[in-house]
């Protein structure tokens, strides 16, 4: 590689791609398009003169060169915070990291927030990995599933449920099974290694017996874009598939879950504008919690899901 005076602007691509594990998590992230990152990463390797990131099919993976200037990269990202917000006193940054498929309920309540919070800049990105808030990656998150870092503090908010999924066009092609635990003769899509601890795997593993497994992915989006196209059953979260109408619920049961809680590092968590941020938040997942949990469509519409957000509790 040719080596040159490195363009730092370039490193926020680099370190949302790190963050993210993937070209088009990292563009998500940073509202680009995926070879917007490529091609800045591209640059940046270029300028130094080394790789900073390997590509893969299942993503990227940090070099050992990237590995050390990780740190390096968030240090200088505080930095430009800070001289920003002297800057700018009047507006405090609050960056949120949500789980997939929880981004559309936050964004319907952003405009009561800005209302209701004018000063703060809440920033929010979504993914199924989970950003390391001790490295600054985030200032709070809501998490699925167990959490045991004991710097953080966690409040626990609902559970998330997992249920047996088909689209119209798979149901078209196939008969509706019988047995929801009876899936012989069924396609079916699984779940990559990296989602293998999650409720849907487990519930595979347990009575996919007699069903082929079409393919595995690695993304929930994924999954819900597969089930969609008619690839197979889906045993995914409620929250992602109740909303769509070209998905039909196979059972009403529950068939595994996830605490949802909030987490945020201890140190900020007493602080005015992440206080703020943490009332909306519960607000909002409390709002949805119906639909979070898993309860059917035909009953969680029997009830308010657009309530007011109370941002004073």
């Amino acid at each position: 590689m040719t080596t040159g005076e490195p363009d730092w602007n370039d490193l926020r691509f680099f370190l949302a791609a790190a963050r993210a594990g993937t070209l088009s998590g990292a563009a998500r992230a940073l509202g680009v398009r995926h070879t917007t990152i490529g091609r800045r990463l591209a640059a940046l390797e270029t300028a130094l003169g080394a790789s900073l990131v390997l590509r893969g099919p299942q993503g990227v993976e940090v070099t050992p060169l990237g590995r050390r200037l990780l740190p390096l990269g968030e240090d200088l990202e505080r930095a430009i915070e800070a001289i920003t917000a002297l800057a700018r006193p009047g507006t405090r940054r609050v960056r949120l990291a949500l789980p997939t498929g929880f981004s559309p309920i936050f964004a319907e309540g952003m405009a009561a927030f800005r209302k209701a919070c004018p000063g703060i800049g809440l920033e929010l990105t979504s993914g199924s990995r989970p950003v390391d808030l001790r490295h600054g990656e985030a200032d709070l998150a809501v998490r699925i599933g167990t959490l045991t870092d004991e710097t953080m503090v966690a409040r626990k908010l609902c559970l998330s449920g997992w249920s047996l999924y088909a689209s119209r066009a798979y149901l078209d092609r196939h008969p509706m099974p019988i047995d929801p635990r009876s899936l012989s003769g069924h396609e079916i899509i699984g779940f990559h290694e990296n989602l293998a601890g999650v409720p849907g795997a487990r519930w595979i593993e347990a009575h996919g017996e007699g069903a082929t497994i079409v393919l595995r992915v690695a993304e929930m989006t994924e999954m819900l874009a597969a089930a969609l196209g008619g690839a197979g059953l889906a045993v995914m979260p409620c929250m992602l598939a109740e909303p769509e109408p070209r998905m039909v619920r196979l059972t009403p049961d529950i068939l595994g879950s996830h605490p949802v809680s909030l987490v945020c590092r201890r140190e900020i968590g007493n602080e005015a504008p992440v206080r703020a941020v943490i009332r909306f938040a519960t607000a909002v997942i409390k709002d949805h919690a119906a639909l979070i949990g898993g309860e059917p469509r035909r009953l969680a519409e029997s009830g308010s899901r657009t309530a007011p957000i109370d941002l004073a509790k």
